[in-house]
């Protein structure tokens, strides 16, 4: 059965046929003021998948610690002039690709799409263009966008089966190149999925904010579904809590 399970984050594993794809592995319990507010990600995840894409160079999605758990032998696809980075994680079969580029990993087909985001590593570092991705396998299409503001050209990533859609970040607010609930849902309508899941909340928040500040925790994968529905009324749009899983069959 296919099936997606929201890990966390911008952490997915994708099971679609006989293959497994994993997302922007952010696997630990921390990242410097950061805390995990979800469960934990299971202990056997980095051996299950294919494939592991990564969407762009921020540390919060190309986390060294957490590529260090995949096997060595995992295929990684990354942006193109990222593998420097992720050669660091110890896994040897980094595949590097551009928009509009596609590439074969056994039955998962991966084409590179744009997105509009800051793809330094650091404020002070060289630009790597980010990507997102569309993934066919099994008979299915997926969108994965990783980070990314609504762009020109959005609307010619229809015909997927299940949209993964960023919602929100890290801290109390979000700022520019992310999607909010409200620049979410209109990219729901312009790709029209049959599926839309929301992604990028829930998951990480600086340390002993929550108890002040819990609301960004909870609320926008809630308000992107209620617009979504507005805006999308014939697309299937579901909340998965961080560890929780889903089948792609339709409801």
């Amino acid at each position: 059965m296919d099936s997606l399970t929201y890990i966390g984050h911008a952490t997915t594993l994708q099971r679609l046929g006989r293959s497994s794809i994993l997302t922007d592995p952010m696997l630990r319990g921390w990242l410097g003021l950061l805390r995990r507010q979800g469960p934990p990600p299971p202990p056997e995840l980095p051996k299950v998948p294919d494939a592991v894409l990564i969407s762009h160079l921020h540390l919060d999605h190309l986390d060294i610690r957490s590529l260090r758990r995949v096997p060595r032998k995992t295929p990684v696809v990354v942006p193109r002039g990222a593998a420097r980075w992720a050669s660091k994680g110890g896994v040897d079969r980094i595949r590097e690709i551009s928009p509009g580029e596609t590439i074969s990993i056994g039955e998962i087909e991966v084409t590179g799409v744009p997105a509009q985001h800051d793809g330094r590593r650091h404020p002070w570092g060289s630009e790597v263009e980010p990507l997102g991705y569309r993934i066919r396998c099994g008979g299915r299409t997926v969108y994965f966008a990783g980070d990314t503001e609504l762009f020109d050209g959005m609307s010619d990533l229809g015909g997927v089966d299940l949209a993964l859609l960023p919602v929100w970040g890290w801290g109390p607010s979000v700022g520019a190149g992310h999607l909010n609930p409200e620049s979410a849902a209109r990219a729901v309508a312009l790709i029209r999925p049959r599926i839309a899941v929301p992604i990028h909340w829930g998951t990480f928040y600086p340390l002993g904010l929550r108890r002040l500040r819990p609301d960004p925790l909870i609320r926008p994968p809630l308000e992107f579904a209620r617009m979504a529905r507005d805006l999308a009324p014939d697309v299937d749009v579901r909340v998965l809590q961080p560890g929780t899983e889903t089948s792609l069959e339709s409801r």
